[in-house]
């Protein structure tokens, strides 16, 4: 079966290495079983075309419910497991939810939902259930604030980049990715896995980092992907010594060149490059040239159909692979009229290559002069003593702010001298940045937060 011809997840799960599996830290279940078997209990059939949200406590049982629902219910909500429920009731209403797969009925109980279906391990044998939908694949968006907006896809969006990359060459690999599958970037890595005949290897929650890599390189993990953030926190662990993929990508945030540099020092034998994606956008392109940025060529018409523009300093897309709608009573337009996505992320031209300067709604106002956070924090990130900084706003009646920098040091050893890497970070700025750019105080922390969508956290 050509990966051309995706119709339902579940057709995908004999084929490639009889040895696939999906595992977590405590179970591991063979793709072939899933083939053959439930975790809903014998209660599938009752979600046939119906608009189904799954809220599970793992991404193991998660991702199973699935590849069984797909093909199944008319839509499928993915709900990570961060969802506040105070927005459940609008999440109800604008996807027209009448049933519930869980394994914690209580939390849905009271909410009106027509029905509640328990998933749980292990899985029980199940004969064939007819696929009689095009189920349309909805997620949430992972803003900071405020209910989260529904974006609808269909598997062939989800999958257009997998099917323009074709089956990996060689062994099949195992995945792995910081992400939760349930989140477009984690996502897209479990259906690389179950569609290109690999196995998967999932994180699970409050894991120690140092754990989880000590399980990617007990597991044989060979390809995986997170954020920059992810990758800074890696960096930080001994235990990535002992890890050694060969397949290593980075996205969901401007991927700067120090964190670029650090995981080719780490991983000198790995393909390390950045995707650009996002929930609404999709898969947009790769850069595998070693380099932060894009080269000007990919703007215009692109391969596999993904056209790119820049208006007023934002990146905008069009392809097969964006999701097609927003879903709700009062969804905003998802595309202009040329149905390009405007993905709010800025770019600037230099030297014939586009780098990312930040996102339009995250910049500081500085006397009335712009400044993005992720264009300082790269300058600072490239000081050998720097793992990772958050640029932040501080409130100035002069200026209405001030610009100030969190600082996470690589190596304890250097806590004795903060004073002269202060002073060399600021002689960077200096060099790179304009004076309203430049931070007005420098903090050492000894951690920065990251979000639940794996973006360094900025509103804390």
């Amino acid at each position: 079966m050509s990966l051309r011809e995706i119709t339902a997840l579940r057709n995908y799960l004999a084929t490639g290495s009889s040895d696939r599996a999906l595992s977590d830290a405590t179970d591991t279940i063979a793709m072939s079983e899933i083939a053959q078997a439930t975790a809903l209990g014998g209660r599938l059939r009752e979600l046939a075309g119906r608009s189904v949200v799954l809220s599970l406590s793992t991404q193991l049982i998660s991702g199973i419910a699935m590849i069984e629902i797909d093909g199944v219910a008319r839509q499928m909500l993915l709900c990570p497991p961060d969802f506040d429920m105070k927005y459940a009731a609008d999440l109800i209403a604008d996807a027209q939810i009448d049933a519930v797969v869980t394994d914690d009925p209580a939390r849905w109980q009271d909410l009106g939902v027509q029905l509640i279906v328990t998933a749980s391990l292990p899985l029980q044998p199940a004969a064939p259930v007819e696929l009689s939908h095009t189920t349309n694949w909805l997620m949430l968006t992972s803003g900071t604030t405020g209910a989260p907006k529904i974006v609808a896809h269909t598997l062939a969006a989800l999958t257009g980049a997998i099917v323009a990359d074709g089956p990996a060459k060689g062994a099949p690999p195992t995945w792995a990715t910081f992400y939760d599958i349930r989140r477009y970037g984690g996502l897209q890595i479990f259906l690389r896995a179950v569609l290109g005949g690999g196995s998967m290897v999932l994180s699970s929650p409050g894991e120690p980092i140092v754990d989880h890599l000590a399980r990617l390189a007990a597991r044989g993990v060979t390809h995986i992907s997170g954020t920059p953030s992810h990758w800074r926190k890696a960096l930080m662990s001994a235990a990535l010594a002992s890890f050694h993929p060969d397949y290593v990508r980075l996205s969901g945030e401007i991927a700067d060149q120090a964190v670029l540099d650090s995981l080719r020092r780490a991983f000198p034998s790995a393909s390390i490059g950045h995707a650009y994606a996002s929930t609404e956008a999709g898969v947009g392109f790769a850069v595998n040239d070693g380099r932060e940025g894009f080269p000007a060529s990919m703007i215009g018409p692109g391969a596999n159909g993904v056209d790119m523009k820049v208006v007023d300093g934002s990146l905008r897309i069009r392809s097969t692979r964006t999701a097609h709608t927003y879903v709700g009573r009062s969804a905003p337009a998802l595309t202009d009229a040329d149905g390009f996505v405007d993905t709010g992320d800025m770019v600037e031209l230099r030297d014939g290559r586009y780098y990312f300067v930040g996102r339009r709604d995250g910049i500081i106002n500085v006397g009335g002069l712009k400044v993005h956070p992720e264009e300082v924090e790269a300058v600072i990130n490239r000081h050998p003593a720097v793992r990772m900084s958050r640029i932040r706003a501080r409130r100035s009646p002069i200026t209405g702010a001030l610009v100030v920098a969190d600082v996470v040091l690589a190596s304890v050893s250097d806590s004795g001298r903060t004073g002269e890497i202060r002073e060399a970070i600021l002689a960077d700025c200096k060099q790179s940045l304009p004076p309203h750019k430049l931070p007005a105080m420098i903090n050492f922390v000894d951690r920065l937060d990251v979000t639940a969508s794996g973006k360094l956290a900025r509103h804390a």
